[in-house]
């Protein structure tokens, strides 16, 4: 019997005793939780302004998680359990969740509270200090993750650098993926450098459309703004993300029949000469992975299943490109941020000071990649990671701008950021803020890479082509300056070795005249 009860005094049946916590990034219909239908069991999903407001997010990935946890909580009562399913109209006079946890247990006199392990620092924190007179409190695995939380802290000491592919190596081993025996199948680890090819002309009449769905959240915008939850972003009406299990379904199936053939080759690529020049080849699955709809597991047994029966027309160097960013870098980064946390979160190696440019929120500015790779964020809370790496991410390591407010940035402005996935990410590999737990030399590039990953420099207003002339692409002055100013820190990398004999190659009039030109754009960085 479908037992969805939608306000925050519900009347439950008389034998219920224990309350069951599912927060919006849990909805994974595979826990075990799931397996038997309880009367003594009740479980609540709800809207909440501390998890709309704890960052300024995108308006279309608040849509998103409340969409995605309303289907969720009436999937759960169509199998026959019991749901608190409560919108922020519900929850509004609550300043918090233990509030209003506190409120469900005491007034309804359970005896018994169990939640799933979360995967941010400040929810476990919260709930780990949860405690009521005459309570039992239990916490469990999320179930979601290849890596088990309990292992993280074996393979992540605090404060040590972790090299992802050793990382990636030993769980392909550990979980037999892509291995003949005890080696890597192909005959080797990765295939990275087959992965960074620029679109052609002829390339770009190929690029599929993306699948995009059609989910009416227009009641949520109205509730958001009868609550008055500041967001970002374009709002629409009708929401192009999958919000349930069988859509996450859908899109990893579109993915594999039509993406998946060129992934690899075009995983790096960046253009604005294709309709579809936001989504390119990418799966765009990871707010339905990260909402725990689909699992890592699953979506990496599809693609290779389906690689197996296409193998005719699909390279491994397409398959193996995108099993390492789902089993290799997705788990690192989970990795590193509970090995490292709280302390990460306040790391600033290069002491970087400056604030996020207004245009980090309207994309109005003239360098033409940052124009690209912003407006298509507050288009579709979406880019691809070398879009956040090399172009936003780049530039806010070039420029120097504060950690704290690249991290709010990144973490509100993208649908699938979660802070446990975003803030390795940010801090550590585009900011270097974590001083090389993540990266061993700071991802810092000059206008050169981005001419040679995409077209956006052809329309640009500055010039690829210049360092230190009015047109000249801010990008080189600022390399270079950054390259200057942690000469100390960099100098003796063995990665940046030529970096530092090139720079010092030119002559000191050409040097200054750069670093001129830098402090320049840095004192007028609101106007690039």
């Amino acid at each position: 019997m479908t037992t969805l009860y939608t306000q925050a005094s519900p009347t439950l049946l008389p034998q219920t005793t224990t309350l069951r916590l599912i927060l919006g990034d849990q909805l994974n219909a595979s826990h075990s939780w799931f397996k038997d239908v309880s009367p003594n069991t009740v479980y609540l999903i709800a809207e909440l302004a501390q998890e709309a407001t704890y960052a300024t997010h995108h308006v279309q990935k608040v849509c998103a998680f409340f969409s995605a946890m309303a289907e969720f909580a009436n999937a759960l009562a169509n199998c026959g359990h019991q749901v608190i399913y409560l919108t922020l109209d519900d929850t509004q006079h609550y300043p918090d969740l233990p509030a209003l946890l506190e409120h469900i247990m005491i007034s309804k006199q359970l005896t018994a509270f169990d939640y799933q392990q979360p995967d941010e620092y400040r929810l476990a924190q919260q709930l780990g200090e949860l405690a009521w007179p005459n309570v039992t409190k239990s916490k469990y695995d999320s179930e979601h993750f290849l890596l088990p939380f309990d292992d993280i802290k074996a393979q992540f000491a605090p404060n040590k650098h972790v090299k992802m592919e050793f990382f990636y190596r030993r769980m392909r081993k550990r979980f037999n993926v892509l291995m003949q025996d005890d080696e890597p199948l192909g005959g080797q680890w990765n295939f990275d450098q087959q992965n960074r090819e620029h679109f052609k002309q002829q390339d770009l009449t190929d690029i599929p459309s993306p699948l995009l769905f059609a989910n009416d959240v227009s009641t949520i915008l109205t509730r958001l703004k009868r609550h008055n939850i500041n967001t970002i972003g374009k709002a629409q009406s009708s929401l192009l993300w999958p919000v349930n299990r069988r859509q996450a379904r859908q899109l990893l199936d579109f993915f594999c029949q039509h993406l998946l053939i060129r992934f690899g080759r075009f995983q790096d690529a960046m253009t604005e000469n294709s309709r579809a020049d936001w989504s390119l080849y990418h799966s765009r699955l990871s707010f339905a992975i990260n909402a725990k709809m689909i699992s890592p597991g699953e979506v990496i047994h599809k693609v290779i299943q389906y690689w197996q029966a296409h193998q005719h027309d699909i390279s491994l160097t397409q398959v193996e490109g995108f099993v390492r960013q789902i089993l290799g870098w997705r788990e690192y980064v989970r990795g590193i941020y509970w090995g490292n946390m709280p302390n990460y979160a306040t790391k600033n190696a290069l002491q970087a000071q400056r604030p996020l440019p207004n245009y980090f929120w309207t994309a109005n500015t003239k360098m033409n990649c940052m124009h690209q790779a912003i407006k298509q964020s507050l288009d579709y809370a979406y880019a691809h990671h070398i879009q956040r790496l090399m172009v936003t991410g780049c530039f806010s390591l070039l420029a120097g701008l504060h950690p704290d407010e690249v991290d709010q940035w990144y973490l509100g402005i993208y649908i699938d950021a979660i802070e446990w996935v975003e803030m390795p990410n940010t801090r550590g590999m585009t900011q270097f803020a974590d001083g090389g737990i993540v990266a061993t030399k700071p991802y810092a590039a000059s206008g050169n890479y981005l001419n040679k990953m995409s077209d956006y420099c052809k329309t640009c207003h500055y010039n690829v082509k210049l360092k230190t002339e009015a047109n000249a692409c801010p990008f080189n002055s600022l390399y270079w300056h950054f390259i200057e100013r942690h000469h100390a820190q960099f100098s003796r990398n063995p990665r940046m070795t030529m970096v530092y004999k090139n720079w010092q190659k030119m002559d000191t009039h050409t040097q200054q005249a750069i670093i001129d030109k830098a402090n320049t754009l840095l004192e007028n960085i609101e106007n690039l």
